[in-house]
């Protein structure tokens, strides 16, 4: 095998998907896709043939002749998937098979998918959208899920008719169903049943498949210019704002046209989407996805719209050949952004963009001190997940990279050369040594001017990048540096700034502030009630670590309101590096939020909110009495199960070794728990009570006797009335599950048992703490017996 993507499981010497031909049926009730699809290789193939899936349900394989043949296929079920890659699902084609035909249905935890309920949406209609980027498109539809693949697509969407439904392709038609549209994706009946329409779209542009993407609720439109148009889901106050705030995008076009080639799209329509949208925009091709935030009421949004833009020639029409080159996606992006604001917005506005992402770049040194691999603009990301390591390197480093080029041979000729690099390798995808090597041949002796290999394997931020210089930078930054010493800019100083310019003088202001300085600053300027979601997070992750406990509101709002990692990843962290209460105040936000978050938003807070463990990480067993969550894996994220569920492995659990260190799979498993019902008799009835909480918010499905709000989602417990804690986790005291102690008395977490039951007394994960510690004297103490230490494990 010949891998040419460490983060695919496609074979290198074998062909690669050219297109798909796709009918999905949305099942809004179970929030899952019945659908089938019809895949053309690039070139005719006998035998083994693997495409990447993740939590897919295949049901048939088979040639697309008449009659079809089945097709012989296997794929790991879920307990054996790899946690990053997901499952190889391969195929055994028949000599010179060039098409064949799947059927298979998505998992309602796609990680790609998020499915709103009526009640989450403005419109009181469902909700699903897609977010295939980095390696997501395979848990929506088995493909060649690397950038390396670029494939075209026709895409038939079945939804109810109440509903419209958008795609990044062209939109063919809106009609009846028919019963030759869906190839088995479900039966006749479902696919044309009354109350059901087909929305039909064509790709004929090839796009890597994290571009893949589609929408459907109910969505209205704004027309903003000849191939320009605003949709929304959310009714005409969202549409009207969102018309007032990209209104300029037609002319952006015209200068991304000028500066950087014709616009190969036809189309450039915008998508607001609901709040949980995780990003603030994506670059899909004819349909940009866009979180509300971004509608700030001054056009400052259009920055974004910028980007997004940009992608259109660098990202799109070029594309990184896998995640390990994204600097080529997004460094050039970045920098064609700026270009495009420098000439709509001004010279100052593109140099305000750049000193927040200098600012940024800064901050990704610290956040990457001990794993400075992840400041290389060309890192190795073999067995790591693309979006754990997501952050402002590849952007800002990369935008330096190529600013630092066009200072060394003049804006004129860089120009010439970025314009010969678009056309030469449009609708290509390429690894950062191409680049190199076309940087060399069409800039001769640019390797002498300019350390080439530092900049794209050295580590940290190369000696020769530059901060930004304007006076307006330079003015904000002083009085930034003004404010150690009790001084606050005055109203005169602030007038004519946007939210940019605060955003800007945020992230520079010292971190060792007095809670009194910050109170006082959001006096004078209600940073904090912001509608600018930029200025309101900086001011609250200043506000965060001096004990400001008055914000503790606001950071809540924040938290439920929005699901922009943007926004979520800084404020859990800031709690979490604070002490037990703020970090209890992120445990229980993140138990009562998680849900409106999206699959890929949920997973990373989670990650953040069980930082706040302590103990040394994370997957290892011995860690178990280190810290305030233990060994799985970085402690519970206080929604439990963790989001990618626990294994489906047999037998008794946890295993003898400890929890696994990757948890893939669905939990509970489809026919119950490990080793049959678990305990068999289910969960006992509540002594006492639980305290209320999500954990998981209905409880565990078909468990008699468990309690339908679940369980706590901390780990030191919860403080009960009449004094005392409930431990965390699963269970507690003399009684066995969350029973109080006469009196209030402190209950000890797990004393008879956290899974494996013994009656009497004993259990699974240590006689005296669930994850690590125990009671003694009326305080909680870690350590020594906790999760599978002396008395853990099972009973003899």
């Amino acid at each position: 095998m010949a891998p040419v993507d460490p983060h695919s499981y496609t074979d290198g010497d074998h062909p690669v998907t050219a297109k798909a031909a796709l009918a999905f049926y949305l099942d809004f009730a179970a929030s899952t896709i019945h659908a089938s699809a019809l895949l053309t290789l690039s070139a005719p193939h006998s035998g083994d043939l693997l495409l990447d899936t993740r939590a897919l349900a295949v049901h048939s394989a088979s040639t697309a002749s008449d009659p079809p043949s089945p097709i012989p296929f296997s794929l790991a079920d879920a307990g054996a998937a790899d946690p990053v890659l997901g499952s190889a699902l391969t195929l055994t084609l028949p000599p010179d098979t060039t098409s064949f035909l799947l059927t298979f249905s998505t998992s309602p935890s796609a990680s790609a998918l998020q499915w709103l309920s009526p009640p989450q949406t403005s419109s009181s209609l469902p909700f699903v959208f897609s977010q295939c980027q980095s390696i997501h498109a395979r848990s929506v539809f088995p493909c060649h899920d690397t950038p390396a693949a670029r494939i075209t697509f026709d895409l038939l969407l079945n939804v109810p008719t109440q509903l419209s439904a958008v795609a990044a392709a062209r939109h063919v038609s809106r009609r009846d169903p028919l019963p030759s549209d869906h190839r088995g994706a479900c039966d006749d009946a479902l696919w044309c049943a009354p109350g059901r329409i087909v929305e039909e779209f064509q790709m004929e542009q090839s796009v890597p498949p994290y571009l893949f993407a589609f929408a459907a609720g109910g969505i209205g439109f704004r027309d903003l210019g000849p191939r320009t148009r605003v949709y929304a889901e959310g009714g005409d106050k969202v549409l009207d704002e969102a018309a007032r705030e990209f209104a300029g995008v037609e002319e952006m076009v015209k200068v991304g046209e000028s500066l950087f080639g014709p616009y190969e799209w036809e189309r450039f329509d915008l998508l607001v989407l609901p709040p949980s949208f995780p990003y603030g925009g994506m670059e899909n091709p004819r349909m940009v996805f866009l979180t509300p935030t971004v509608i700030k009421g001054d056009a400052a949004g259009a920055q974004v719209v910028a980007h997004e833009l940009a992608h259109s020639w660098t990202g799109n029409l070029i594309t990184n050949k896998t995640n390990e080159d994204f600097w080529l996606n997004e460094g050039f992006t970045t920098y064609a952004e700026r270009r495009i604001v420098e000439v709509v917005q001004g010279e100052e506005r593109a140099a305000l963009n750049m000193g927040i992402g200098w600012r940024g770049l800064n901050r990704m040194m610290e956040r990457f001190k001990d794993n400075m691999e992840f400041t290389k603009l060309k890192p190795k990301m073999a067995g790591i997940d693309p979006d754990d390591v997501y952050s402002e390197v590849p952007y800002e480093k990369g935008f330096q990279f190529l600013w630092r080029i066009e200072r060394q041979i003049g804006r004129p000729a860089f120009d010439e050369f970025l314009k010969n690099y678009i056309s030469t390798f449009k609708f290509k995808s390429i690894d950062t040594e191409t680049f190199l090597e076309f940087l060399k041949t069409n800039v001769p002796g640019i390797e002498n001017q300019i350390d080439l290999q530092l900049w794209v394997e050295g580590t940290g931020i190369p000696p020769d990048a530059m901060e930004p210089e304007s006076a307006i930078y330079k003015k904000i930054c002083s009085l930034a540096a003004e404010f150690k010493s009790g001084k606050l800019p005055s109203e005169d100083e602030v007038a004519d700034w946007s939210g940019q310019e605060w955003e800007l003088y945020l992230e520079n202001l010292p971190t060792d502030v007095e809670a009194s300085q910050v109170t006082a600053l959001d006096e004078r300027y209600k940073l904090s009630e912001s509608r600018d979601y930029e200025v309101k997070v900086a001011f609250l992750q200043l506000a965060i670590p001096t004990g400001c406990r008055c914000y503790f509101n606001e950071v809540e709002k924040c938290l439920k309101q929005v699901g922009r990692m943007k926004y979520l990843r800084p404020l859990y962290s800031s709690l979490a590096r604070c002490s037990g209460e703020e970090k209890m105040l992120a445990h229980r936000i993140f138990s009562e939020a998680h849900e409106f978050y999206h699959p890929i938003a949920r997973s990373l807070s989670a990650k953040e909110v069980t930082k706040m463990g302590g103990g040394k990480d994370n997957h290892d067993p011995s860690n178990a009495d280190k810290g305030f969550h233990g060994a799985y894996p970085s402690g519970y994220p206080g929604a439990y199960p963790p989001m990618q569920g626990y294994p489906n492995s047999p037998g008794q659990y946890p295993a003898p070794g400890g929890y696994p260190s990757a948890p893939p799979g669905q939990y509970p498993p489809a026919g119950g728990y490990p080793g049959a019902q678990y305990p068999p008799s289910g969960y006992p009835p509540s002594q006492g009570g639980y305290p209320p909480g999500a954990y998981p918010p209905s409880g565990y499905p078909q468990q008699p006797g468990y309690p339908p709000a679940g369980y706590p989602g901390h780990g030191h417990g919860l403080p009960m009335q009449g004094g005392g804690m409930l431990g965390g986790g699963h269970g507690a005291g003399a009684s066995g599950y969350g029973a109080l102690l006469a009196g209030g008395a402190a209950v000890a977490a797990a004393a008879v048992g956290a899974h494996m039951v013994r009656p009497g007394g004993g259990g699974g994960h240590g006689m005296f703490g669930h994850h690590g510690g125990k009671f003694k004297k009326g305080k909680f103490k870690h350590g020594k017996y906790g999760k599978h230490k002396k008395f853990g494990r099972k009973w003899k």
